[in-house]
């Protein structure tokens, strides 16, 4: 699948070309190329260690990648460039002992940004998180999650031109995953473009205007989020006849039937055509309900992964 574009053709905020990175005998990251436009929310996707963490590590020169090349703005990322750039990783760290002021006013420092507006972005900041009285207590008085949401702050208070997160709804509650959630759209809002690594998809599925799914090193899928479903056609449906009677066992084009929630799941066989079910099913009876749908972010990544997996092991085999 291509590249997404820029918009109005501007150049990427981000460019990957080729990049190559082997612990040994084991290759990471197999010739990635990405070109991500700028202003988007794109969902970096794969199953644990398919390479996502290796990739992002390299964008941030943390790792130093046996090949390759990465574009930040069409320009080489040079250190100063990083300070354009808020990361927060998947392992999280801080400085326990200090406060959670003292701690934002450090960080943001390191990113060049001067120690007066450092101070007043972190207390805005705390303010926005809701910790705004625990702005003198040290970070070791807090809890798991009000210790992410300080170093979720840190990760934005500088205002960057690109974020980006690895797997930043680890561990978090329901009203924190909310909160997240919310600071994405918010700060996208304002022009940042954002990058994440989630394994929680329905998450993806709600933020991400595009994807990228990586596996064994190697992109598999690459897209606008809708241009991705496309490849995957409707695989089921939801019926129910108004008189509440069964689905025909001889309805063609089906190869499984489920009662599910007051209706009847129909699993589509490859290659049906919902319309054709649809008459079936009218000719059969009094139709109260009908809704054909695309697989979910969950469905595609599966079947993607399993085509892959089965893909390489026939090459090796």
């Amino acid at each position: 699948m291509n590249d997404l574009p820029s918009p109005s053709g501007s150049v990427p905020i981000l460019e990957i070309r080729g990049l190559r990175k082997s612990y040994g005998n084991v290759h990471a990251v197999r010739d990635v190329s990405l070109s991500i436009p700028r202003g988007g929310i794109y969902g970096f996707l794969g199953p644990n260690g398919a390479g996502k963490t290796t990739t992002l590590r390299s964008i941030m020169n943390i790792i130093v990648p046996d090949g390759g090349s990465i574009l930040f703005d069409g320009q080489p990322l040079t250190r100063d460039r990083l300070d354009l750039i808020g990361y927060l990783p998947e392992e999280r760290g801080l400085y326990r002992k200090m406060t959670c002021l003292d701690q934002l006013t450090f960080l943001a420092q390191l990113k060049s940004m001067p120690k007066a507006a450092a101070r007043e972005q972190g207390v805005a900041w705390l303010e926005r998180l809701d910790l705004h009285d625990w702005k003198d207590r040290k970070v070791d008085a807090l809890s798991k999650g009000m210790q992410q949401k300080v170093q979720l702050a840190s990760t934005f208070l500088f205002s960057p031109d690109l974020v980006i997160l690895d797997e930043p709804f680890s561990g978090l509650d329901p009203l924190n995953v909310e909160a997240l959630r919310d600071i994405i759209r918010e700060e996208n809002a304002r022009g940042c473009t954002i990058i994440f690594s989630t394994h929680m998809l329905a998450e993806a599925e709600k933020l991400c205007d595009s994807i990228c799914l990586i596996e064994g090193g190697e992109v598999v899928l690459n897209g606008r989020l809708e241009t991705v479903r496309d490849h995957f056609p409707q695989n089921s449906i939801r019926a129910a006849f108004a008189d509440g009677r069964a689905i025909p066992d001889d309805l063609a084009g089906i190869t499984r039937c489920d009662w599910d929630e007051g209706a009847w799941r129909l699993t589509i066989e490859p290659g049906s055509d919902p319309q054709s079910i649809l008459d079936a099913l009218r000719a059969a009876g009094p139709v109260s309900l009908f809704s054909a749908r695309r697989p979910s972010l969950d469905e595609i990544f599966l079947t993607a992964v399993r085509q892959r997996r089965a893909s390489a092991k026939e090459v090796t085999s």
